[in-house]
């Protein structure tokens, strides 16, 4: 037995909890760096908050200007905003992109340098600045994890730093947020956590040394980690498709929240897999969303690991809700990769790589760069050499699912 488990100090999670924040991050520190982005900031429910927040603190500054992936120019603005008041304190208000904008902020600030000098696993030396941090989408389970990912336009993917020091101090996921959320986001940031909850549950399991949970933030499946993904897969399963529909569906909105975090707190340890890595440097290329992207990757990379983890596809199956009790492994797991197809068309997914205009000849190049993103390339169950990864993303550009549809027994 080798285990572990990260996570903010306090998780706090139900609705109405952002009445909490300003104490929070009060009892944190005095000098604060609030970033958002500017149509959050728009918003009566953020506005709110920071207002709430001057009340309660000495200083205050806000950058409002995080914009998607995470530039390295975002970065030097935050930090330099985070100088002028010489903050103490992070509150991170947002989307991924502003919670990982904010854990490098912490970095940098307290350790100096550039964010180049602590990319990878590992690299960050300790502890940064007490960050809050508050998600108001359900998708990317930053306010909990290990990891900040960004762009380096000096690179042709984004590049992730990974450490437990990175970790949210508090992590503060209140539903009513997310309930203006628009519907795309919703759907992208949705089925981001869907992959997460699914990549992790079928993560390649690896033995370790007493050494590799420190050393290691990506461990690949536990027992521990099968219980958050199937909880996640579970509530994400039958509400997604409710929340893209309505986002003043309460219930659904709580179920995204919960399960978004559920699954955040899977890939933390699990990691993630081929779909992650292969839509590195797609996403680079097409500048599309992340979770998009993940999403139609999805499926192809499953399918073409099917054989090592039918029983595993055939168990979120059951946790799905689809009536498979009497099916075989087989018969379950093609069941769950035809619902997931249809899912992915409900939210509006494109089917192919073709429909995001990556063009056919670049998919060898896209595999190569993928296969050196160690830290989520060894968690996938299936083979991971450049030809095998090709062959994923030749499938995922011409639309041929037919592998999913198999003779019973």
């Amino acid at each position: 037995m080798l285990e572990t488990v990260r996570g903010p100090r306090q998780l706090i999670v139900g609705e109405g909890v952002a009445q909490n924040i300003p104490r929070v991050v009060a009892e944190s520190g005095s000098r604060v760096l609030i970033v958002t982005d500017r149509i959050l900031l728009g918003q009566p429910g953020v506005a709110g908050i920071v207002a709430a927040v001057r009340e309660k603190v000495e200083a205050v500054a806000v950058f409002s200007d995080a914009t998607p992936d995470v530039p390295l120019t975002d970065v030097a603005l935050a930090v330099s905003a985070a100088a002028e008041v010489d903050a103490d304190v992070i509150l991170a208000i947002g989307g991924g992109t502003v919670i990982d904008l904010a854990k490098i902020v912490g970095v940098i600030r307290r350790h100096g340098g550039t964010p180049r000098d602590f990319y990878g696993e590992s690299k960050v030396p300790g502890p940064t600045f007490p960050l809050v941090a508050v998600p108001t989408t359900s998708g990317t389970g930053s306010e909990l994890t290990p990891v900040s990912v960004l762009t380096d336009p000096d690179r042709a993917l984004k590049v992730g730093v990974s450490s437990v020091h990175i970790v949210p101090d508090f992590a503060i996921v209140d539903p009513e947020l997310t309930y203006t959320c628009p519907a795309t986001v919703t759907a992208h940031s949705g089925i981001d956590a869907f992959c997460h909850a699914v990549e992790s549950y079928t993560a390649r399991p690896r033995a370790h040394a007493p050494r590799d949970p420190v050393e290691q933030v990506f461990l690949g499946r536990n027992p521990v980690t099968d219980h958050y993904a199937l909880r996640a897969a579970e509530r994400i399963a039958r509400s997604l498709r409710r929340a893209v529909r309505d986002g003043g569906d309460t219930d659904a909105r709580a179920d995204m929240s919960y399960g978004s975090m559920l699954a955040g707190l899977a890939f933390s340890h699990a990691g993630n897999a081929a779909p992650h890595a292969l839509q590195y440097p797609i996403g680079a290329a097409t500048h599309t969303p992340h979770g998009l992207g993940v999403g139609l990757l999805l499926p192809y990379a499953l399918d073409a690991a099917r054989d090592a983890i039918v029983d595993r596809l055939a168990v979120l199956a059951g946790a799905c809700g689809l009536d498979v009790a009497d099916a075989s492994d087989a018969e379950a797991a093609d069941a769950f990769l035809t619902w997931l197809d249809g899912l992915l068309a409900d939210i509006g997914i494109p089917a192919t790589l073709a429909d995001i205009g990556v063009a056919r000849a670049d998919l060898p190049r896209f595999a190569e760069m993928a296969g050196g993103v160690t830290r989520l390339i060894q968690n996938h169950p299936g083979p991971t050499d450049t030809a095998s990864l090709t062959a994923i993303l030749e499938a995922a550009w011409t639309g041929d699912r037919t592998r999913h549809v198999r003779a019973p027994g």
